[in-house]
């Protein structure tokens, strides 16, 4: 049984799960997933199509004929994270085959890591496949192998990442995801409900929507069906009988729209009372030095509206500290708009440099030990706002999703929680009979900063 730490990065998506057994003389392959969910999907398209045309997956890098490396490079202490596990595949394994965000510079990781065998960019399916050809070539079974392979998940199997579009048409000085990814391309509807239906008929019980701007999905469409595609989307992925969770969900207009199918979900399915939304800062001086729209104040009017139409709707949001130019009182306007806002759940990242991003060249820096400084005061707002609004859910009877049991608990989440970025449920009494993918109805009967216990009920 675990708790959920106060200094949780938001950015990371669970560590990948391999349990299938190679056969004798099967050709294998190892998969370090680094970063976002995002990244995460990229690797179990990868992995799906290399089990289709015959190849193992190894848990180790010993097990492994070589090993793909999904970089993350959207902060410096991402890349630095990625060329050190790129590092030590090599030194474990010796065949190592980069992909991801940080493939956009080859250079950058052939510097470092001159023996690695090919670098290619993020969602390069097709470029990936044929270095690992070149590495590890095919030798299938023709009658085990060369069949349509189901997808390969590397999250637990009752809940998926869906993602619903690649790229981004925002152009945040920090941010240099537009470069390494693109612009904005959503997938097909009928390709996204496809994939959902499949999910959910191989057993999963919660659907996570991702992308890097959700509330986008479909604006890039040139004769698309509304003039908010991301609304028709929803509805038909909340009427599959799986709990839907919207991450990334930029607050437009239209998502006053959005918020109330998520009356529904109390039934247990459908369109979760939780909205994740990305907004980085709340004054609007920061918020133009990051090239973001300056509306911090129109957004408490925003989510006094959604919380009107569903009183019990989760907001979940990540915050920069020690931006550029961020003076003592912009930081505690920050602290300020916090309280009014009194959002559930808050992610926050110190500021950092990356290379090509446009803030980089800003001027008044802050300095390392002020930002560390306001990190620091910035979650102490958040966890005492946490810590009050779990305490008010005490005596509620709640739903939950169980997400594993040991011989301590069952840890399990509300809809109010996300996996790995949000908090828990546990239930220490009576759980046996439970396992992963019950939903099952609990009173909750006693809460901690980021945590809540419960009873079956």
């Amino acid at each position: 049984m675990s708790q959920n730490p106060p200094s949780l990065r938001p950015d990371l998506a669970p560590k990948g799960r391999f349990d299938e057994p190679a056969r004798p003389g099967q050709p294998t392959i190892g998969m370090v997933s680094l970063g976002c969910p995002k990244a995460l999907v990229d690797s179990e398209r990868i992995l799906t199509r290399l089990r289709a045309e015959g190849y193992a997956i190894s848990p180790d890098y010993q097990g492994a004929e070589a090993v793909i490396v999904n970089t993350c490079g959207f902060l410096d202490s991402a890349k630095a994270e990625s060329l050190e596990a790129i590092g030590e595949a090599l030194r474990e394994n010796g065949k190592v085959i980069v992909t991801g965000c940080l493939g956009a510079e080859p250079e950058y990781i052939t510097g470092v890591h001159p023996k690695v065998l090919a670098v290619t960019g993020p969602h390069q399916y097709e470029q990936v496949l044929d270095a690992v050809h070149g590495a590890v070539p095919p030798a299938p079974d023709p009658f085990i192998d060369l069949l349509p392979a189901s997808g390969v998940s590397l999250t637990p199997r009752h809940y998926s990442y869906l993602k619903i579009s690649e790229g981004c048409n925002h152009k945040c000085k920090f941010c240099i995801i537009p470069d390494m990814r693109g612009r904005l391309a959503s997938r097909p509807h009928k390709a996204v409900m496809r994939e959902a239906e499949k999910l959910v008929e191989a057993g999963v019980r919660e659907l996570l929507v991702i992308s890097q701007d959700t509330s986008a999905y479909g604006t890039d469409w040139a004769d698309r069906p509304s003039k908010a595609p991301i609304l028709d989307l929803a509805r038909d992925l909340g009427s599959l009988g799986a709990w839907v969770r919207m991450h990334y969900v930029y607050p437009y207009p239209h998502v006053r729209d959005l918020v109330p199918m998520m009356e529904a979900a109390a039934t247990g399915q459908g369109l979760l009372p939780y909205l994740d939304i990305p907004f980085q800062h709340a004054h609007p001086d920061t918020l133009k030095r990051m090239a973001r729209p300056a509306a911090a104040s129109r957004t408490l009017e925003e989510i006094a509206a959604w919380r009107t139409a569903v009183p019990d709707l989760t907001l979940r949001s990540t915050f920069i500290v020690g931006y550029p130019g961020e003076t003592e009182a912009e930081f505690q306007h920050l602290l300020d708009w916090m309280d009014e806002a009194q959002l559930d759940r808050v992610g926050c990242f110190q500021y950092e440099n990356v290379k090509g991003a446009r803030a980089n060249d800003l001027p008044d820096h802050v300095p390392a030990e002020v930002k560390q400084e306001r990190w620091e005061r910035f979650m102490e707002k958040a966890q005492a706002i946490s810590e009050a609004k779990l305490e008010a859910k005490v005596g509620k009877v709640i739903q939950v999703i169980v997400d594993e049991v040991d011989g301590e608990a069952a840890t399990c989440r509300t809809m109010a929680d996300a996996p790995e970025i949000d908090g828990n449920l546990f239930i220490d009494e009576g759980f046996d009979a439970l396992k992963p993918g019950d939903i099952v109805t609990v009173e909750v009967d006693e809460a901690g900063e980021y945590d809540l216990w419960g009873r079956l009920v």
